[in-house]
């Protein structure tokens, strides 16, 4: 992809002088301190780290408007995704898609989702490479990855979430959609990584802040937005995590002081039963899958808390349920997924499972980190980037 001119840079530089300037990120970073971010500096990086950092120089970049849908009248600018679990009806070819719970529809448009995804991990692979192993190579590849996913007009997503997980014949888009951006939080870390490296043009960072803002509030204002809100199971949880996560990059306390509200007051006593059990999870064709995904939604959204000096983990309601004990259930099915006798109807694998790493640090819980040592572990960034903050203690 060519670079902007002269002329663009200048133009852009002249808008992002009219907007306001955010506050820095200052010590909360996602899911670390500034003081916990050296400690990882003095450690050595994993070989496995270095190759995705490797990968990531010479990766991307990425952009909505390379790969577009044929069947739908979305801006070339806007992210579209199709639901996972819808196809077409073999009695109505040609009507509207029907749902299979469980059962991907291989033909759906992913091309934004995969974009989108490889992104979030080039810039989390690249921060981690720019801040923890000082390597100068990082900042000007992850420049030109955000500056082309999130500032530069040509080539930019819109910060809005319209156009996902729309369903053939029924709608154009569904709030169901931002389960598609967990992985912007993965971002916002490499984000808050490469600047504390002083690696990223300063242009560039302040245009990828407005995006996060603008998405932000179309997440908590918008009609789609706030269904997520309100959907009473792991799409609520993450997209609290989600708020949470960009309103620490942002600096918008009022954002960060809802989410860590919408936790105890919705979250917990909405999706959790008092033996820890989740409903809305295990009436899933894929329960163990999902209610591992659920917790560890609130395992991050409890480490970000703690990051912003916000006490979630222990927090229990009137009727004494609390995260603790949704841990505590689900832990011995990911150690032992054969024992479990509900629906799950493909292969779970628990290696990219961080809440029990998370949790335990955070409730002070060794059963909890002696269950997470004895899981195997991913070989992708963000379950690498969860075993270097566990490491911590």
């Amino acid at each position: 992809m060519a670079p902007l001119s002269r002329r663009e840079l200048l133009l852009s530089a002249s808008a992002l002088c009219a907007l306001p300037v955010f506050a820095a990120s200052d010590d909360r970073g996602i899911l670390i301190t500034r003081v916990q971010a050296e400690k990882l500096r003095t450690g050595t990086l994993p070989e496995a780290v270095r190759a995705n950092i490797r990968a990531a120089l010479q990766a991307g970049p990425w952009s909505v408007t390379s790969e577009r849908p044929e069947h739908v009248s979305a801006g070339l600018n806007d992210y579209y995704s199709e639901g996972p679990y819808w196809w077409p009806d073999p009695k109505n070819p040609g009507g509207p898609y029907i749902r299979k719970d469980g059962q991907r529809n291989p033909g759906r448009f992913q091309a934004n989702r995969k974009a989108l995804g490889d992104m979030c991990t080039a810039v989390l692979s690249l921060g981690i490479g720019a801040y923890l192993a000082g390597d100068a190579a990082c900042g000007p590849r992850a420049s030109l990855i955000l500056r082309t996913w999130f500032v530069d007009p040509k080539t930019r997503m819109n910060p809005n979430l319209e156009y996902g997980q729309a369903v053939r014949g029924i709608n154009t888009g569904r709030g169901t959609g931002l389960i598609d951006t967990v992985s912007l939080i993965h971002a916002a870390q490499g984000i808050w990584l490469l600047e504390q490296a002083g690696a990223v043009e300063p242009a560039v960072l302040e245009g990828v802040r407005r995006w996060y803002a603008d998405f932000l509030k179309w997440m908590t204002t918008s009609k789609k937005g706030l269904d997520e809100k309100k959907s009473g199971n792991n799409h609520a949880t993450w997209w609290t995590a989600q708020v949470a996560a960009y309103a620490t990059l942002t600096g918008d306390e009022a954002v960060k002081k809802m989410a860590w509200e919408q936790y105890r007051g919705y979250l917990v006593p909405g999706e959790i039963q008092p033996d820890g059990s989740c409903p809305r999870e295990e009436a899933r064709t894929n329960s163990l899958g999902y209610s591992n995904m659920n917790l560890d939604a609130f395992s991050v959204l409890c480490r970000i808390a703690q990051t912003n000096g916000a006490e979630l983990w222990s927090y229990r309601t009137g009727k004494g349920i609390g995260v603790a004990t949704s841990f505590q259930y689900l832990l011995p099915y990911v150690l032992h997924p054969e024992t479990w006798k509900k629906q799950q109807i493909s292969k779970f694998s628990p290696d990219g499972a961080g809440w029990p790493g998370l949790g335990g640090v955070g409730l002070h819980s060794e059963a909890l980190l002696a269950g997470y040592k004895a899981l195997p572990r991913s070989a992708s960034v963000w379950p690498q980037w969860m075993e270097l903050v566990v490491g911590l203690g």
